[in-house]
């Protein structure tokens, strides 16, 4: 992609045929000249789309009414395409249709060379890219649907009015919310079984003869994973020609941002120290702790010792909420030794492991409290392990319990477990927030343990430490944000890029 202070307009059959379907699966990048400005634009729209995925996803069911209807509402206010048709592609107020596609596809292709540098920021793109695709895809008419799998060489047909006749009881039988009345007003698909072994696992879907039927509300499920393999493929790809494109000196400093503002609020920044004492975490634990924590930590009560897994999330916890490196040491050295570790096994075995998460050994990193993705996503719990999201790595039977023995309602429990089934592991942790709390709605977008932390103590009336803890990593956001700014001064970018990064700074605080 070149950028130059003036984009080279394309001829009207080339813009019929770029941008002439609804949806795409982003396979050819764009190869028209486009401004710095419109970079940079583009990038940041496509960025506040992907972050409103990523907050309606923990805030209500995905494909609800609810979801789709917000989500409909932002595309729409950030000129994103949000209809299947290209009917308002001659109106008068605003960006056509065709522009609005020509966006959603560049923005794209920008985002992945800011989103490929390391795993977690590429599962992170991956996950909103494919929640936009599905939305969009569902959106499709049937013919659509099936134009699409063709030209992207998808070639499932759906079944003729006869064979479904003859078919009908194996598909009413084996199909998931389809009724003998169901089957003849929609469509099923003929699908190599190869192609859906998650549904042919799940025993959601006929097979026969090779081929399995899959009504047409089941088809996203083969599309999708189609376009995550492709998607996770072009990121690898792209990561390989990262060094040419940091070269520029226009770009470099905008790519980093973005591909730091998808993580929020920095729960690292140590300004908070202090404000918690080793006495306050037992009473801290049952008000405010989410539930991962509060196993964590009733776990190290009754046992004594953390496996590395859990230490590391449960520790990166606590530093997040003000433990220093002393205090940390203090508390696990105390809690272990009254287990089978003596105190001259903890100095040499356990003590290097909690200044190393601090930073002060090995590389020096300063590692970050996990977030509720990476909780959910990486490592899960073996037999002997604590660590995990309860609501994702818990046996149901074993979560009620749980959630029983924390005094939590049965018709609450009932909800949450009804949550988990959707897997809709954070919206489950939310309601536990709300449940025990006594709110009817929490008000926010739960993404991170630190974050149920500092809202439960807000709620709980300790607002005033809270809001200054808050405060503290925004304002090293700005200073970065500066930072980056003047360095992209001093390599002649345009005064434009400093604009749009402190727009992007003042979206993500508020987020």
């Amino acid at each position: 992609m070149e950028f130059l202070s003036r984009r080279r307009k394309l001829n009207t059959n080339s813009q019929t045929e770029a941008y002439g379907h609804a949806l795409q699966f982003y396979g050819q990048p764009p190869l028209e000249n486009i401004s710095l400005s419109e970079f940079e634009t583009f990038a940041v729209d496509r960025l506040k789309l992907l972050k409103t995925i990523e907050n309606l996803g923990v805030s209500y069911v995905k494909q609800s009414d609810q979801y789709i209807k917000k989500l409909e509402s932002e595309s729409k206010m950030l000129n994103f395409p949000y209809r299947s048709d290209m009917d308002d592609r001659k109106s008068q107020s605003g960006p056509s249709e065709y522009e609005k596609r020509r966006k959603d596809h560049i923005s794209h292709f920008i985002l992945r060379l800011a989103y490929c540098q390391t795993e977690d920021l590429r599962r992170w793109f991956i996950q909103q890219e494919v929640d936009l695709f599905r939305y969009r895809f569902n959106d499709l008419q049937p013919k659509q649907k099936l134009e699409f799998l063709h030209r992207n060489n998808l070639q499932y047909d759906t079944i003729g009015v006869e064979e479904k006749k003859t078919l009908l009881d194996k598909l009413v039988n084996s199909s998931y919310a389809v009724s003998g009345i169901t089957v003849e007003d929609q469509d099923f698909y003929k699908v190599p079984f190869q192609d859906a072994l998650d549904l042919v696992r799940m025993r959601k879907v006929y097979l026969k003869a090779g081929y399995v039927y899959i009504p047409h509300q089941d088809i996203v499920t083969i599309v999708l994973n189609d376009f995550r393999t492709r998607l996770s493929k072009a990121l690898a790809l792209t990561a390989r020609s990262l060094p040419a494109v940091h070269s520029d000196e226009r770009l470099q400093p905008l790519l980093n941002h973005l591909s730091h503002a998808y993580v929020g609020q920095d729960y690292s920044i140590q300004k908070n120290v202090g404000k918690i004492s080793l006495e306050q975490i037992d009473s801290l634990s049952g008000k405010s702790f989410p539930l991962c924590m509060r196993q964590l930590h009733q776990a190290l009560r009754d046992n004594h010792h953390l496996r590395h897994g859990g230490r590391m999330q449960y520790g990166l916890f606590l530093k997040g909420i003000g433990l220093s490196l002393e205090q940390a040491l203090q508390f696990w050295r105390s809690e272990f030794i009254r287990g089978k570790v003596d105190a001259d096994k903890f100095d040499k075995a356990y003590a290097y492991s909690i200044r190393h998460m601090f930073g002060k050994e090995g590389k020096r990193t300063d590692y970050t409290p996990y977030s509720c993705m990476k909780v959910i996503l990486s490592n899960p719990p073996s037999q002997g392990d604590h660590h995990g999201c309860p609501f994702r790595h818990s046996d149901p039977e074993l979560l009620k319990q749980k959630l029983q023995f924390y005094k939590v309602s049965p018709s609450g429990i009932s909800q949450i477990l009804e949550l988990v089934k959707g897997m809709h592991y954070q919206l489950a942790c939310q309601k536990y927030f709300e449940l025990t709390h006594n709110v009817e709605d929490a008000n926010f977008s739960l993404n991170h343990p630190n974050q149920y932390f500092i809202e439960s103590q807000k709620l709980l009336g300790g607002g005033k430490d809270i809001k200054r803890e808050i405060d503290t990593p925004q304002r090293s956001q700005e200073n970065s944000a500066a930072r980056g700014s003047t360095a992209a001064r001093e390599a002649a970018a345009s005064q434009n890029l400093v604009e749009m990064t402190e727009e992007l700074d003042s979206f993500f605080q508020d987020a």
